[in-house]
């Protein structure tokens, strides 16, 4: 197989996250202090007027208790489905790769790389390693962590974990990065409602509570950074740790409580994962033909305007600045959460029949 280049330096791997170290490590530049968070409307504005967002950061959204409160009623709710879908994908994962290197990509993949490990330690003894690196939208997976972890770690063994799938823009994204690479581009994730991940515990577009909230469940670590100012060429992309947000921090009570419920979900797992295992995992990219209808509906010429499902949405209301919402008729109880944000924030909710995501959130075009 091919490898990338060797850099002319090691870029310096330095402590990031809340975590406990063993359960990952952080490939990203600390950014330390260095203040690039701009204000939604700003930062809206520069997005939409050319500026990448990867070059600044949102500013960290902090809810309203009632919020927190539906986060938590949320992962009390959701924690044994969450505890199934890990432990299916974890089990098809190590029937591929019996000795898997877990490489989530920041930041909504990190915890899930987590509780993936956790699982693999407690069903099987298997203390795997687990990375965390940055891939942008438009500019690709950071290759000097891949440099990094392809000098350590035998390619094949490589396994790319996120969160859930949308329209399956990074799904894209990841086999145009990773391929020439000469790795495999399978795309691991708990929820695949886009229809765009051959490894996947569920296709319902269903609440994972880590999409609720920003760094306080992702081990108090930023969005990544991809900045000409901030990054060097031998540098991986950079992140920012709050720890002013430690009181806040949920993340690993997050991991500990869907880790409780592995043992109620063990039978489940076993059940489903062979069925899984033997269907066909050919992605069908149904959720990006649903976003190129709703787009066009709307006269929306950018897709990226469209953000399908649970996951995308409550990220457009937590920093972006929404058009509107529709909502798919009888999921009401599992949206509660982007019910109150929409109503925080006075944007429209609108029921939609005919969704195959349980939601999608619309931005709001500049000008308008």
């Amino acid at each position: 197989m091919s490898h990338p280049d060797v850099l002319s330096r090691e870029p310096v791997l330095t402590p990031l996250g809340s975590y406990d170290p063993a359960d990952v490590t952080f490939l990203l530049k600390d950014l330390g202090d260095v203040v690039i968070e701009r204000p939604t409307e700003e930062r809206e504005e520069l997005i939409q007027t050319g500026t990448h967002y990867a070059e600044m950061l949102p500013v960290e959204y902090q809810p309203p208790a009632e919020y927190v409160q539906l986060f938590e009623a949320a992962l009390d709710r959701s924690a044994y489905r969450l505890a199934v879908a890990v432990g299916v994908v974890a089990e098809l994962i190590r029937a591929a790769k019996p000795d898997p290197v877990l490489v989530s990509l920041a930041r909504a993949g990190t915890p899930i790389g987590v509780l993936l490990r956790r699982w693999l330690l407690w069903r099987h003894g298997q203390d795997v390693p687990h990375y965390s690196v940055s891939i942008v939208r438009g500019r690709g997976i950071d290759l000097v962590a891949m440099q990094w972890l392809l000098r350590r770690h035998r390619g094949a063994s490589i396994q790319f974990v996120d969160g859930w799938t949308g329209k399956g823009a990074i799904s894209r994204e990841l086999t145009a990065a990773v391929t020439p690479l000469g790795l495999d581009d399978t795309l691991a994730v708990l929820a695949d409602p886009g229809r765009c991940a051959p490894v996947f515990g569920t296709r319902d577009d269903f609440l994972i509570p880590s999409a609720c909230l920003n760094s306080t469940v992702s081990g108090l670590v930023s969005r990544t950074v991809l900045n000409d100012r901030l990054i060097g060429p031998n540098d991986f992309h950079g992140a920012k740790m709050y720890r002013e947000l430690a009181a806040g921090d949920v993340s690993r009570r997050y991991i500990e409580t869907v880790e409780a419920a592995f043992p109620s979900a063990a039978d489940e797992v076993t059940a489903s994962w062979p069925l899984l295992a033997a269907a066909d995992p050919t992605p069908t990219w149904a959720g990006w033909r649903e976003v190129e209808s709703v787009a066009a509906e709307y006269g929306i010429r950018d897709l990226n305007m469209v953000k399908p499902g649970v996951g995308e949405t409550t990220r457009v209301l937590l920093r972006r600045v929404p058009d509107r919402i529709l909502i798919s008729p009888g999921r009401e109880a599992d949206l509660e959460h982007i019910l109150v944000l929409a109503a925080e924030r006075g944007v429209s909710v609108e029921a939609r029949q005919g969704l195959s995501f349980s939601c999608i959130g619309v931005i709001r075009p500049r000008g308008i």
